[in-house]
């Protein structure tokens, strides 16, 4: 302690205590080293950025139309899909038919259908001989898979081996122009029940009425009723001899095997419509 004091009075006097300058140096060169080891925070080397991955154009392009939109509004609540109107008549799903189907343009276009309304080819539409009026129906190609959905205007085509006639408009989705006849199955979408009803045997037309009077003559000996239902068709006013009022179809289609077994017609099973006075396909 002694020591400390005369070396502090010493410097207060102006004498260099001899080792002084030895310590001085000490000193300085501590406090450099110091600072030299030292950096400033805002000069300390701080890692790049991370870089966004690369992004393909169209993934950018999808971006830009999702964030695109404007400020984000409440989406609306969702409605419920509205129901199918229901049906006057009752449906009767899984009724299948299949054989071969024509169809029918010109000269009829413009004419009277069966149930009344004028027919337009350039709608879908088609003629049956024994589904009720309105009946919709798919109908499938089945020489290349098409289909079209057609519904139920007309009676016919009484020619055998064809159960339906379509529209233009509904043959140019089957592409069955060019073939004219082609190989089809008809499924019942909605409608009435198609069994159900009156139905009559169809045994002849004819442009003459007194042939068509003479076939219902010989007729009535052993059926009844036997019946002339007159068509104004484009090539003439046709004389329809019809036998029977039969309910149900499947009895009916009996009836007519019996009268091409005994008679040797070619019998075609229609239904009696109350419009179908107004006119039938040939």
């Amino acid at each position: 302690m002694r020591e400390l004091v005369r070396r502090f009075a010493a410097m207060r006097s102006g004498r260099p205590f001899p080792g002084f300058l030895h310590v001085s140096r000490i000193i300085c060169a501590i406090y450099l080293t110091g600072c030299a080891g030292r950096q400033p925070v805002v000069n300390r080397g701080q890692p790049p950025p991370s870089q966004p991955a690369p992004v393909s154009a169209e993934k950018a392009e999808a971006a830009k139309r999702d964030t695109d939109v404007g400020p984000a509004t409440p989406a609306p609540a969702r409605k419920p899909a509205p129901r199918a109107k229901a049906l006057d008549l009752p449906v009767s799903p899984g009724y299948v038919e299949e054989g071969n189907a024509s169809w029918y343009g010109l000269p009829f276009h413009g004419r009277r259908a069966s149930n009344g309304e004028i027919y337009d080819m350039y709608r879908f539409t088609a003629a049956h001989r024994t589904l009720p009026f309105d009946t919709v129906v798919r109908v499938t190609n089945l020489a290349n898979g098409r289909s079209a959905t057609v519904r139920i205007t007309d009676r016919g085509p009484f020619v055998e081996n064809r159960i339906i006639d379509l529209s233009l408009a509904a043959a140019r989705e089957l592409d069955m122009i060019g073939p004219g006849v082609v190989p089809v199955r008809l499924e019942v979408l909605s409608g009435g029940d198609p069994t159900a009803g009156f139905f009559a045997v169809q045994v002849g037309a004819f442009l003459e009425r007194a042939n068509a009077e003479r076939l219902r003559d010989r007729m009535s000996a052993s059926y009844s009723p036997v019946f002339i239902q007159t068509y104004e068709s484009p090539d003439g006013l046709y004389y329809r001899v019809r036998v029977g009022k039969i309910s149900g179809e499947d009895a009916a289609r009996r009836f007519g095997e019996q009268l091409r077994q005994k008679e040797g017609f070619t019998p075609f099973v229609v239904r009696l419509d109350d419009a179908s006075a107004l006119g039938e396909k040939p």
